[in-house]
């Protein structure tokens, strides 16, 4: 580890509530909490400070949906062969079947609405009658032969498909974002024995086109300007994937703009796991970490990030446990679990380098 990685950044500690299953920031000063079988939508203060009323919005889902809230009040929900829209009300806005998921009985994408609430973009399987051009052979069940996914750009009113376009995954995972000015939509696949591939396309009235993408790195967030940061795992899947790294990219080059080898945090390389990224704020990257300290036990360490470099700036002081789940907020501040407690944090007063001071 370097003598920076490990300079100790304080944190300021902003109030605590409980909150079972998970949580994640959306849209409209929201909060998403997921619970199994329950997806509930909450005004974001109101929740953590404790005087939230209830639900602005609730869905009930099976184990194999993933569900997402529009902005209306709504919910859009992946199924195995379906995706289908409700409205505030629970009605039915529309449904588009698709061809069924292969390998597993659950949605692999999860759907992602535009910030302006007018689209849907999903990645759904795709069948190819013909077995000699399919790139997936599903033995478990005959007759069915999948060829590469589609990516799909939906009408968020209709379910209309205005935009299709294959992408080179067969995923057995999806995850897909909209940058916040809603210009760009970004999608990571991961495919078996293929690791992660993120591809950026551009979303137009009645199309979607690809600009560029990447391969064994998956989205990580949007980055001031037009980058992303993606993050590389050690899937050793192949002889030189041995690694962890966060990379930026920009978006209109599809150049690679800074790369930090996550070995550069680690206490013991060979074990410690780096298992997501945020972006913090307009100057900052959070990453937390599990890390084996020569004869003690694991330790979660969360590390401050320059959000132009990726250089390590720090790691970050809790007076409080945490664990490695972190929601960002989008207004400098983030939440920590420790338990069914959910902690919210800020940074202190920070200097010319981005670094907190005591």
């Amino acid at each position: 580890m370097n003598d920076t990685g490990d300079e100790r950044i304080d944190v300021v500690p902003l109030g605590t509530t409980r909150a079972p299953g998970t949580v994640e920031a959306v849209a409209g000063g929201r909060l998403l909490v997921r619970t199994p079988g329950l997806v509930e939508v909450h005004d974001l203060e109101d929740f953590l400070t404790g005087a939230t009323t209830g639900a602005t919005a609730a869905l009930r889902t099976e184990e194999h949906e993933r569900a997402v809230p529009t902005p209306d009040g709504g919910f859009v929900v992946a199924g195995v062969a379906s995706v289908r829209a409700l409205g505030p009300d629970g009605g039915p806005r529309w449904e588009l079947p698709h061809a069924p998921s292969h390998g597993t009985a659950r949605a692999h994408s999860t759907p992602a609405v535009s910030p302006d609430g007018r689209l849907v973009s999903v990645v759904v399987p795709t069948l190819e009658p013909d077995k000699e051009k399919a790139a997936l052979v599903y033995d478990l069940e005959p007759d069915r032969n999948y060829t590469w996914d589609d990516l799909l750009l939906l009408d968020a009113a209709t379910g209309k498909v205005l935009g299709r376009r294959q992408i080179r995954s067969l995923a057995s995972a999806a995850v897909q974002s909209w940058r916040p000015d809603g210009g760009v939509l970004v999608v990571s696949c991961w495919t078996a024995w293929q690791s992660w591939s993120t591809w950026w396309a551009e979303p137009r009235a009645d199309d979607l086109r690809i600009l560029g993408g990447t391969w064994m790195r998956a989205l990580a967030g949007f980055l001031p300007g037009s980058r992303i940061l993606t993050q590389r795992y050690a899937e050793h899947l192949f002889p030189d994937d041995d690694r962890d790294e966060l990379a930026a990219y920009d978006l209109g080059t599809g150049e690679q703009v800074a790369l930090l080898d996550l070995s550069e945090l680690a206490v013991d390389p060979e074990n410690d796991e780096f298992s997501s990224a945020e972006v913090l704020d307009g100057r900052h990257v959070l990453v937390p970490g599990r890390v084996h300290p020569a004869g003690g036990a694991p330790q979660t360490r969360h590390w401050l990030l320059d959000a132009d470099t990726l250089r390590p700036l720090g790691r970050l002081d809790y007076p409080a446990p945490v664990g490695e789940d972190v929601t960002v907020l989008g207004d400098g501040t983030w939440l920590t679990h420790d338990g069914e407690r959910l902690h919210r944090w800020s940074l202190g007063r920070t200097d010319s380098r981005g670094i907190a001071s005591r």
